[in-house]
């Protein structure tokens, strides 16, 4: 059985789970039981890897917006 977990910066009501294992689950942390998403754990680690990856910041795109 997988073990769901959430981020320890999340609060309890604006989180998705996640359980890993031979694939990885998603699912909402307010819906529980309203289902959840399964992807490949390359596809998870991919994600993971996106989303955690610094910023890159355009400066000529910031300093456009102030003029």
């Amino acid at each position: 059985m997988r073990e769901w977990r959430t981020s320890r910066c999340s609060e309890d009501i604006n989180c998705v789970e996640v359980a890993l294992g031979p694939a990885a689950k998603i699912r909402d942390t307010k819906d529980r039981a309203g289902g959840t998403l399964q992807i490949s754990t390359r596809s998870w680690d991919a994600l993971l890897a996106t989303v955690c990856r610094p910023a890159t910041l355009d400066l000529s795109e910031v300093w456009s917006s102030r003029t």
